[in-house]
């Protein structure tokens, strides 16, 4: 094949590489390469051609003989016509020498006379196949669909309460009849189509689609738009619908408030920085839309983008939506009918357990929680609001839709906006709540855990993937909140599996655990297989096998110290007085008073003491680690016993047994403390429990420069 390459700059022929002068070099020098150039830029077929024709031209095209392997200029060697169209060629000297060599040309790209069925994957996120929609009410006829179970609620439940007490609560669809308690806004119900076009602007351009063949018909306006609804149903030439329509950063986006647990859970609202959003940001618009259907019109089977949730609300009209559980075995199917011809003649419904039915009106709203595959028949012309919004309590089914998406290769124009972005903003607030001590719900850490893992693997592309995804994993980082990825995922990974009270274990465990419990595909969407085999982890790891703390150079035990006394102080009252709030306060007001109630109590105290030092790349750090233990025995009690306080080992696990073993857990580069219930605590110098003793620890922590000589000293 003719070997062509477009030059561009100063090149070499035979090696293709660019012989770019140095700027300051010698005068001497430039004068041997620029004719080393000369020659270099010739051909030959230059002959009687100045060189500084070629010179002067930005680009040239060059084209190597088959035969004698020599590269020629393509406007001095070739005869007209496009390179690119070349498939052999052959210079005028190897040509005369062998008559039987001739240039031919690339056959014609193959091109399939069968008509190619397009699909609208802007109408897929809400509408589905290309099929009329009295086709599927025909099919609707003699199916079986349930009456649905679904929980009927009033405004006033659905709170953040609802989600924290329930554990059923957002994994199916909920139905709020009357507005009242929601604390959404909307429109008035005398609100119309009409006084949608005055308020955004009759000139705003709108998607319309062809319910019909399900393709967007270009040129429409809102106030074309209005006029065609207006129109009597008989008078209408197609029923078409709108669906897309997101109204963010419009005078109507100021009438329309999502419900207020919709507020609250959206990760939009909670971690996307509000400095990046409004007009002339780019960030996820998915939160209003405006929905406007006439009557007849069809959505077919699908999942909103992302697995995100959805509130819908009915500001006049009739909506019915058949719904399918989103269980492994229905997303499968969903998978293999999706994007497929089988959308165009198949039922969905056939493919799967059951389908149910809800019927909607005037004022009512309904929450479909992550997942939910469902269609959606319009009986009368209707005017809807609603929004999607991704949250914390469902995110392994979040990251399934969005590998099906993947796998049916649904162009990243119709997926949800900015998501993997989105995740990072999300991660990089709760490893900041962890640190803080916040704490999470079962349900809620399960979900972070599978979004640190999946954050995880987007970090390991930015490692060791190929260019491109090294290029489109880095790009997907915010810059303004995350400055290290990778250290942010693995550090997050490690504080939920803490928060979990798990054990560590290889990268990749829990996404990898959920994904399988979801019945997803045997790779991940970053191109690392899930069948990769690891070592089995051994009896005797650590709790957290894969973290190497920094080594201390020389750690020094001081002395115990202990004493013992008598003193007076209240007894506890056996599950009377919230004696515990009262101990753990590390003060001497529970002793020395001669108040009534206290008795005699004899003291027991041991005072342990560690100090480390080490080198740091600035000077020296040191580390003095204080335990104190008292035991506290009245006179008439026989029952004498200790429960020795957990205490963190420098591998990073905990021994529940050891108490003279104290020392600190460290991350990379910095000394940090491990806090633990009745141990070190992040924010406080000192902790205190007390179950028939009591516990302080100071931890003090010096960073001094090497010049100092009491560096060293304690």
């Amino acid at each position: 094949m003719a070997r062509a390459r477009r030059r561009n700059g100063k090149k070499t022929p035979e090696s293709g590489a660019a012989d770019e002068p140095e700027e300051g070099a010698a005068e001497a020098a430039e004068t041997t390469e620029e004719t080393a150039q000369a020659s270099d830029d010739s051909c030959p077929a230059c002959a009687g051609r100045s060189t500084e024709q070629w010179a002067a031209a930005d680009k040239e095209n060059w084209v190597r003989c088959d035969a004698c392997k020599t590269w020629y200029h393509w406007r001095c060697a070739g005869d007209g016509g496009e390179l690119e169209a070349i498939d052999k060629w052959f210079c005028k000297a190897c040509m005369d020498q062998d008559p039987a060599r001739t240039i031919t040309m690339k056959p014609p790209a193959r091109k399939s006379a069968r008509k190619k069925t397009q699909r609208d994957y802007a109408g897929l996120h809400n509408v589905g196949a290309e099929a009329g929609p009295d086709k599927w009410i025909r099919i609707l006829e003699g199916k079986k669909i349930r009456e649905n179970p679904f929980r009927r609620m009033k405004g006033s439940e659905v709170g953040v309460e609802w989600l924290e007490s329930d554990e059923s609560a957002m994994k199916e669809p909920i139905v709020i009849e009357s507005p009242e308690g929601l604390g959404m806004k909307m429109p008035p119900k005398s609100f119309t189509v009409e006084d949608v076009a005055e308020v955004i602007g009759k000139d705003f351009p709108v998607e319309v689609i062809d319910v019909a063949t399900q393709s967007n018909t270009p040129g429409w306006t809102l106030g074309k738009w209005a006029e065609y609804y207006a129109q009597e149903p008989s008078v209408r030439d197609k029923i078409r619908n709108v669906i897309s329509l997101e109204i963010s950063g419009t005078e109507l986006a100021d009438k329309v408030l999502p419900p207020r647990l919709v507020r609250e859970l959206d990760w939009v609202e909670k971690f996307w920085p509000s400095t990046k959003k409004g007009r002339g940001n780019a960030y996820p618009k998915v939160q209003l839309y405006c929905l406007m259907g006439v009557a007849g019109a069809w959505t077919d089977w699908h999942v909103d983008f992302a697995g995100s949730s959805v509130y819908y609300h009915i500001l006049h009209g009739t909506k019915v939506f058949y719904f399918i559980r989103p269980t492994p075995a229905n997303l499968h199917a969903y998978e293999r009918w999706s994007g497929t011809e089988m959308q165009n003649h198949s039922w969905l419904g056939d493919l799967c357990d059951e389908v149910y039915k809800v019927e909607l009106h005037d004022g009512n709203t309904m929450i479909i929680p992550t997942g939910w595959i469902h269609a959606v028949y319009t009986p009368e012309d209707t005017l809807v609001f609603g929004g999607n919004f991704l949250h914390s309590y469902n995110v392994p089914v979040q990251l399934k839709v969005r590998e099906i998406e993947i796998t049916t290769h649904v162009p990243k124009k119709f997926r949800f906006p900015h998501f993997v972005k989105l995740c990072w903003y999300a991660a990089e607030k709760y490893l900041r709540d962890l640190k803080a001590k916040e704490e999470f719900s079962p349900r809620v850490l399960e979900s972070v855990e599978a979004l640190v893992d999946f954050l995880v693997g987007e970090a390991r592309a930015m490692e060791r993937g190929t260019d491109h995804a090294k290029r489109e994993a880095k790009e997907q980082v915010p810059g303004d909140r995350v400055k290290d990825a990778p250290a942010l995922a693995r550090e997050l990974r490690w504080r939920v599996r803490l928060a979990r009270e798990e054990p560590s274990d290889d990268e990749g465990r829990g996404h990898r655990k959920s994904l399988k419990a979801n019945g997803s595909a045997d790779s991940l969407s970053n191109g690392t297989s899930a069948k990769r085999k690891r070592s089995p982890v051994a009896e005797d790891a650590g709790m957290f096998r894969n973290f190497k703390p920094r080594l201390w150079e020389r750690v020094v035990t001081v002395p115990v110290e202990r004493e013992s006394r008598v003193v007076k102080a209240r007894r506890p009252a056996p599950g009377g007085e919230d004696w515990e709030a009262r101990w753990a306060e590390w003060k001497d007001s529970v002793e020395g008073k001669t108040e009534e109630g206290t008795e005699e109590v004899q003291v027991e105290r041991r005072k342990d003491v560690i100090v480390k030092v080490r080198r740091t790349g600035k000077g020296i750090e040191r580390q003095r680690v204080e335990r104190v233990l008292e035991q506290w025995v009245w006179e008439g009690r026989e029952e004498k016993t200790e429960v020795k306080p957990p205490v963190v080992k420098e591998d990073g696990d905990v021994d529940m047994a050891d108490p003279s073993a104290v020392a600190i857990a460290e991350g990379a580069g910095s000394t940090s403390k491990a806090g633990l219930e009745g141990g070190v605590q992040e924010d406080r110098p000192e902790a205190s429990g007390l179950n028939g003793h009591a516990m302080d620890i100071v931890d003090t922590n010096d960073t001094v420069p090497l010049d100092q000589p009491q560096a060293a000293a304690t």
